[in-house]
């Protein structure tokens, strides 16, 4: 009995140890298990701290594949897919991404089709600042990249639809990464994206290695990339009208298309091709020019009263010719803003991106607006800045405004004697237009002297009608009440809308429109009562009616336009009527410039070319008119 108590004992005994034992090894594990939850998590809080590149491909969504193993799947993809079933049957053959990131941008590439999908703005708010939403170029699927294959076995394939297995690595500061479409372990076409810090340009290649056998290389291969450009700013009406394909072609010639409706153009010889989205730009370069290219510019704004998500659909097809059996194309991608500094840094003629206007305008903007205003923002707010350079340019034009207002002080003074030979030769027209041109010329008094100056400022003026659209140092900057000078400066909003105006209402063009109605009624008042030439229309009418009608044509144009070019004209004007009444009250004295016509009358003149001619005609015209009554 004692032997089979301890032998119950022992067994007890053993049982209880057991217990403990397991518990002990779960209660491990368990801990374990928990340690390394809080170290993962650990890694992924400092993984998000820390600015640094990912070292791996982030998977985030996986298919199946077809093992190598599987030779039912595999004959299915090679009947499908060719040699390219190789690719299909990697562990890369997965809906993942690899993330590139540097102080400006962050771009996603995708292991299906090997293209960019994110392009991210990082410096760089959609709409207003402090939405929180930054700027995508590239996002949702608005962007499509394609290279077209025509394999040696008769097949079609398309980039976008295969798997690239991707490798990251760094040379230097520099992140590389190489996405690779096989057709074999040594055969492959190869995107290579290189991002390089702090911008907004990247090294890109397309090459292929031991394809010749695969692909048929009697053809070029066809790049197709697309893109619907988000809206990103305010006002999609005044942000689509400068959204545009841009192109340079046959040695630095560069063209657009945009403007209106669908338009398409087949251009020789491109070197690049710009998506530009006002102030923000997607673009292809290349060192070896296209031979050819079809680009393609959609509008997809049918009805600006209605908010809308895409401004643009953008297409551009090229061509990549085959060199002893492989393709071999170093290019470039810009994903960035569309600002002048930036991108004429490059020195690729990127520049004619940004539209300064053309020829004399361009060339007014480049060497004498955009460094003034550089230097007035280095130490100044955006909105004083535009008023300090308003104030510039209104005293360099100052002498113009003084010959001008001289003209029309001189103009004043003749007008009862030209009065008095409109009535003395009210039925002989030629003969009056005689008499004018004497007395003008007795006085001294060029009668085009008055438009001369005007026409002088045109420069001036189309120059910054381009300047301001262009800067996108105005974006988001504010301003008193306007909160963009980029965009308007909306003080009502209206429950409708109305035709080419909006459904807002804009101060600073409310402003600007005050000040150009006084302005044209001092600088034409004195005009409008000229008397009208025989033969011509009146302008006295003319300039009456246009006192009224440009202040209003002012006011619905630029009601949806940047509020800097309205706080622009709004201080010119207003700063030329302050000039003009100087002129008038201090400077001019029309006593004096009527003693000095009289003096000029006393004095033999000699007509200059131009009013010899015009003479030389008039007497023409009278002796044919005399002829004819004979």
């Amino acid at each position: 009995m004692e032997e089979k108590k301890l032998d119950l004992n022992s067994i007890i005994g053993f049982g209880l140890i057991f217990v403990i034992l397991i518990w002990v090894m779960y209660n491990s594990q368990q801990k374990e298990a928990e340690a390394q939850a809080k170290k993962a998590q650990q890694e992924q809080v400092e993984a998000k701290e820390k600015p640094v590149v990912p070292t791996k491909v982030v998977t985030t969504e996986t298919k199946a594949v077809a093992p190598v193993s599987d030779s039912v799947q595999v004959a299915q993809l090679q009947s499908s897919l060719g040699s390219f079933a190789y690719s299909a049957s990697l562990p890369s053959a997965t809906e993942a991404f690899t993330t590139i990131e540097n102080e400006v941008v962050r771009l996603k590439i995708a292991n299906k089709g090997g293209y960019i999908v994110e392009a991210e703005m990082k410096e760089f708010e959609q709409f207003r600042k402090g939405s929180g939403k930054k700027v995508h170029l590239i996002k949702d699927g608005n962007a499509d990249f394609n290279i077209e294959l025509k394999t040696s076995d008769n097949r079609t394939l398309n980039t976008k639809d295969l798997f690239f297995e991707p490798t990251l690595t760094k040379e230097g500061e520099n992140q590389v990464v190489s996405l690779k479409l096989k057709a074999g372990s040594n055969q492959y076409l190869e995107y290579r994206y290189v991002l390089k810090p702090k911008d907004y340009m990247l090294d890109f290649a397309v090459r292929s290695q031991g394809l010749n056998s695969v692909l048929n290389t009697s053809n070029p291969l066809n790049l197709d990339w697309k893109i619907k450009t988000y809206r990103n700013e305010k006002s999609v009406s005044y942000e689509n009208r400068y959204t545009e394909l841009i192109f340079e072609y046959e040695d630095g010639k560069d063209d657009y298309l945009g403007q209106g409706e669908s338009k398409s153009d087949e251009p020789k010889d491109v070197t690049y091709i710009a998506f530009k989205q006002h102030f923000f730009t997607s673009v292809l370069l290349t060192d070896t020019a296209f031979e050819k290219a079809v680009v393609v510019s959609e509008n997809l704004v049918q009805d600006e009263e209605k908010d809308t998500l895409f401004t643009k659909q953008f297409k551009a097809s090229v061509p990549l010719a085959f060199k002893n059996g492989e393709v071999n194309y170093d290019m470039n991608w810009y994903y960035g803003p569309a600002d002048y500094h930036i991108l004429n840094n490059y020195e690729k003629n990127l520049d004619e991106i940004v539209p300064l206007g053309w020829g004399m305008f361009g060339w007014i903007n480049r060497y004498i607006f955009i460094p003034t205003f550089d230097l007035l923002i280095g130490f100044l707010p955006y909105g004083i800045a535009i008023i300090i350079l308003t104030i510039l340019v209104r005293i360099v034009m100052s002498p113009f405004t003084y010959k001008s207002y001289l003209s029309q002080a001189k103009m004043k003074v003749l007008r009862p004697e030209i009065q008095e030979l409109t009535t003395k030769y009210a039925k002989d027209p030629m003969k009056k237009q005689q008499e004018t041109m004497k007395l003008y010329s007795k006085a001294g008094v060029n009668p085009m002297a008055g438009c001369l100056p005007a026409v002088m400022q045109i420069p001036v003026f189309y120059a910054l009608f381009s300047f301001f659209p262009s800067a996108i140092d105005l974006r988001q900057k504010s301003f008193l009440w306007a909160d963009d000078l980029s965009s308007f400066d909306s003080v009502i909003n209206l429950p409708f809308y109305i035709p080419f105006y909006g459904n807002h209402v804009s101060l600073f063009p409310i402003l600007a429109s005050i000040a150009i109605f006084f302005y044209m009624k001092m600088t034409t008042g004195d005009q409008m009562t000229a008397p009208p030439q025989e033969g011509m229309p009146d302008m006295g009418k003319i300039m009456k009616i246009m006192i009224y009608i440009s202040p209003l044509m002012m006011l619905f144009f630029f009601n949806n336009f940047a509020s800097g070019l309205s706080l622009y004209y709004f201080i010119s004007n207003t700063i030329t009527i302050g000039i003009m009444l100087v002129i008038k009250n201090y400077i001019i004295d029309d006593k004096k410039i009527h003693a000095k016509i009289q003096e000029n009358k006393t004095k033999p003149k000699t007509m200059n070319r131009f009013q010899r001619k015009m003479q030389e005609m008039m007497e023409e015209a009278e002796k044919q008119k005399n002829l004819k009554k004979k």
